[in-house]
């Protein structure tokens, strides 16, 4: 980084919720600092390592090690769960301003980065979730530079070309959508190999959502923080027991380990 940049990047508060260290930004603050990092962060270094932290995570993350090292490794961490925000007002010296969802952010970078040339790599889902999102990115943001694309299931000598071939197009921003903690495991195997790339951004299943296969909640589920219910409905088999584990963790983690 340069120095102005590492001193302004590394002065963003953050307060403590449910054990991680969470960045004080809305969601324009943090699309803003990414465009930034994009454009004034000097390659030939690791590139800058973002992510985000909900309820789930914070659950997995307590009793985890190897996922609280790769949480814990990241540039920045940001609130992608309401309740993380809530939990802010009571439990922390600074509130949160509002949720930092990657569904959202990706089209607030996306806006700004098509006025300003930055360049996306989006990484991750299914071949056809993949070239689904990419066509819906595409045609929604038609002026935006979005200079490659690949789906996540490679391995192997597939895998390495890959990475040879992100590294080779330089892009500011890798959007990276593996779902946890497969996409942190991908920063922390291959990122020496990026030196390239301006920043990665893990975004779990947001390529699901670009794609049109998944649907947000209601806005006022949203923000009354019963996404996750939402979600159940729509899929109870794979998440019901998810939630079941992890919520009750999450909600004692919050009011016990936030400041």
């Amino acid at each position: 980084m340069t120095a102005d940049f590492d001193t302004a990047f590394r002065a963003i508060p953050t307060v403590t919720v449910g054990g991680l260290p969470i960045a004080v930004l809305d969601r324009a603050a943090a699309a803003d600092w990414m465009i930034r990092a994009a454009r004034e962060r000097p390659r030939g270094q690791r590139p800058l390592y973002l992510t985000s932290a909900n309820g789930e995570v914070l659950a997995r993350t307590a009793s985890d090690p190897e996922l609280a090292t790769l949480i814990g490794d990241a540039d920045q961490i940001v609130a992608d769960g309401q309740p993380l925000v809530l939990a802010s007002r009571y439990r922390c010296r600074t509130a949160l301003p509002e949720r930092v969802a990657t569904t959202d952010l990706f089209h607030d970078v996306a806006r700004r980065a098509e006025r300003q040339g930055v360049t996306f790599y989006m990484f991750g889902a299914t071949p056809e979730e993949n070239d689904r999102a990419v066509a819906n990115v595409r045609r929604t943001y038609p002026g935006l530079r979005l200079i490659g694309h690949c789906h996540g299931f490679l391995q192997g000598e597939a895998l390495d070309a890959r990475i040879a071939e992100i590294d080779a197009l330089a892009p500011d921003i890798l959007w990276l959508a593996m779902g946890v903690p497969h996409e942190q495991r991908f920063v922390a195997r291959h990122a020496d190999r990026l030196t390239n790339v301006g920043m990665i951004k893990t975004s779990g299943g947001l390529f699901n959502f670009l794609s049109g296969t998944n649907r947000r909640a209601p806005e006022w589920m949203q923000k009354a923080s019963l996404e996750w219910l939402y979600r159940i409905w729509l899929e109870p088999r794979r998440l019901f027991w998810r939630y079941a584990v992890t919520n009750p963790k999450a909600i004692y983690l919050m009011a016990t380990r936030s400041a």
